[in-house]
């Protein structure tokens, strides 16, 4: 039986994960907080491109109206957790045997 030490049974190559772990709240904290500051900087170029645009009306009214929602999605996205990703990982998989696998006699008393 060709077994690999870490218990895949294939030899595929893969490590067997054990745990379901999500990145660190670092990690997490740090990809929200630059999404925040991203969605933050577009709303001053937007205001000033309302500016620029004053004379054509609509062109500076869409850039505000752009510009409002921008806050409150930004907080939204920023408090909001990552969904967990759905991968298909190499898990260890126990094959079942059985503790005999013949007739048993039976005695009559």
């Amino acid at each position: 039986m060709n077994r690999s030490p870490r218990g895949t049974g294939g030899g595929e190559g893969a490590p067997v994960l054990i745990t379901e772990a999500s990145p660190s709240y670092d990690d997490e904290h740090a990809a929200r907080k630059r999404k925040y500051m991203i969605m933050m900087g577009m709303r001053f170029p937007c205001l000033v491109l309302a500016g620029i645009f004053y004379h054509t009306w609509w062109l500076a009214l869409l850039f505000i109206v752009i510009s409002i929602p921008l806050p409150w999605v930004a907080v939204l996205i920023a408090n909001d957790r990552p969904p967990r990703k759905s991968e298909k990982v190499s898990r260890f998989h126990r094959t079942a045997k059985a503790i005999e696998n013949r007739e048993h006699r039976i005695i009559d008393g």
